[in-house]
């Protein structure tokens, strides 16, 4: 296990540190797959970073929900918990799904819109690793919680045009060129790019429940 990461994880059921420490495998995965997009670095390292986060982020699921079960005084109820942990989980199993599909593929032709799209799944990544620390007072950050949700609802929506652009771009290539077999994986990336958005979306939702809840 790598030392920054034993850094992160609290040493006894502080869930909102479980939270920020999951949300910081995020960040670091999307990093990775923002630059591996960009083809900058050495796309094999980059894709083994999203894998090797993935994997410390199952590490903290399992951590929490172990915690949840030995908890008797928890901040949310149990099932709040392990909602918000859960979403935050898809949100990297999608970025490695991405980046298995790149590995599986050989793909390497990124286009603008796929950059564009890892560019906002680094975005949203940043907008959660703001909104967790948060949580610790919800009465309080209620309102900017629920203007940072707002913000990644919004770039869920970004994704989508992009998705739609770049698949009619690669659509007319295909029909125009003959090139079938390179729009069937450019779907296949899209498919995944696009549900990394997807599932910050969910967080967003598991995050606005939170605040209506308890703020």
């Amino acid at each position: 296990m790598f030392a920054w990461f034993q850094r992160l994880l609290p040493k006894s059921g502080d869930f909102y540190e479980l939270f920020e420490s999951h949300g910081a495998t995020i960040v670091e995965a999307a990093k990775a797959l923002d630059a591996l997009s960009r083809g900058e670095g050495d796309a094999h390292a980059q894709i083994a970073t999203i894998r090797d986060r993935e994997h410390d982020a199952d590490d903290i699921i399992r951590k929490t929900l172990h915690e949840v079960r030995q908890t008797f005084l928890a901040p949310f109820d149990r099932g709040a918990i392990t909602s918000l942990i859960g979403a935050m989980d898809d949100v990297i199993d999608e970025m490695q799904s991405a980046a298995s599909a790149v590995e599986l593929y050989e793909f390497s032709a990124f286009d603008v819109q796929m950059q564009e799209i890892a560019g906002i799944a680094l975005t949203a990544s940043n907008i959660i690793a703001e909104a967790l620390p948060l949580l610790r007072d919800l009465e309080r950050n209620g309102d900017r919680l629920h203007k940072l949700t707002g913000e990644l609802v919004s770039l869920e929506g970004k994704v989508d045009n992009l998705h739609d652009a770049g698949m009619k771009a690669h659509y007319m290539k295909a029909r125009d060129g003959g090139k079938t077999l390179d729009f069937i994986v450019a779907r296949e990336i899209y498919k995944h790019l696009e549900r990394i958005a997807d599932a910050f979306e969910d967080v967003a939702n598991e995050i606005d429940s939170l605040v209506i809840d308890h703020a």
